[in-house]
C-alpha cells in the first residue's frame, strides 16, 4: 500500500481578503506559518518517505516546514500549481461577480464545463495533477508521500480519482491545511480521511480562510 498525504496550503494574506491567487506566488502569512508549524507537528510521527509541492511558494514553503522535521528537502513540481485564474487573479469574488457576471455565474455552477477568461479550464488542470499524482504512486510503492498543492487543483486530484463529474468540484471543501489521505493498494484509490483540519483547532490567531484560491 502507498499512502498518500495530499494537503492544501497554509494560508495567506490573499486568503484572508479572499483574493484569488491562481499562478500568482503569493508568501505565507505569518498565521499561514503558524498554521504549517501545527501541520508539522501532526504529521511528525506519520513515519513520511518523500515530499512534494507545488512551486508555488505559498505550498512549498508549507511542505518545508513539514519536512524540516524529518529533515528532508522538498521537490517542486509545477504540475501542482493552482488553476490559472487569468484575468481574475487578484480579484475577490466580489469583483469577479461584478465584471465578469455572467461568465461567473456558469462557472460556479459548471466548473467542469466553463473556461476563465485567459485562464484554463479545470479539466486542464486535473490532467497535468492527476497525471503527477499517478506518476508519484507508481514511483513509490509502499512509501508514505506528503504532497501540498492548492484548493482547486486538490478537488480536481479528488474528482478525477473518486470518479466524479468536475461539475460536483464545489461540493468538495479544502480548508488551509486540510489533510486528506489515499490509500493506494495496487494503484487503486481509497480516500480514508478528507478535508481534516483539526490540528489547527487551538491556533491562536490564524487568519479565516477566505474564497480565494
Amino acid at each position: 500500500m502507498t499512502r498518500l498525504y495530499l494537503v492544501r496550503h497554509a494560508s495567506t494574506g490573499w486568503n484572508k481578503h479572499g483574493q484569488y491567487q491562481g499562478h500568482s506566488n503569493v508568501a505565507l502569512s505569518d498565521a499561514g506559518r503558524q498554521q504549517a508549524r501545527l501541520l508539522a507537528k501532526r504529521l511528525a510521527d506519520k513515519d513520511l518517505h518523500f515530499f512534494y509541492a507545488s512551486d508555488l511558494s505559498r505550498a512549498f514553503e508549507t511542505a518545508q516546514i513539514v519536512a524540516a522535521a524529518y529533515g528532508q528537502p522538498v521537490t517542486p513540481l509545477m504540475e501542482l500549481r493552482e488553476v490559472n485564474f487569468g484575468l481574475w487573479e487578484g480579484l475577490t469574488f466580489q469583483e469577479i461577480n461584478e465584471k465578469y457576471a455572467g461568465i461567473a455565474t456558469q462557472w460556479r455552477l459548471n466548473p467542469g464545463q466553463v473556461g476563465i477568461p485567459q485562464g484554463e479550464r479545470f479539466a486542464e488542470v486535473q490532467e497535468r495533477a492527476c497525471r503527477v499524482i499517478t506518476d508519484l504512486v507508481a514511483r513509490h510503492p509502499d512509501k508514505n508521500l506528503l504532497v501540498v498543492s492548492h484548493g482547486g487543483t486538490i478537488r480536481t486530484i479528488l474528482c478525477g480519482l473518486l470518479d466524479l463529474s468536475l461539475d460536483r468540484l464545489w461540493g468538495l471543501a479544502q480548508d488551509n491545511t486540510a489533510v486528506n489521505i489515499i490509500d493506494f493498494y495496487d494503484g487503486r484509490p481509497i480516500l480514508t480521511l478528507f478535508n481534516d483540519a483539526h490540528h489547527l483547532e487551538h491556533a491562536h490567531g490564524p487568519e479565516p480562510d477566505g474564497e480565494g484560491l
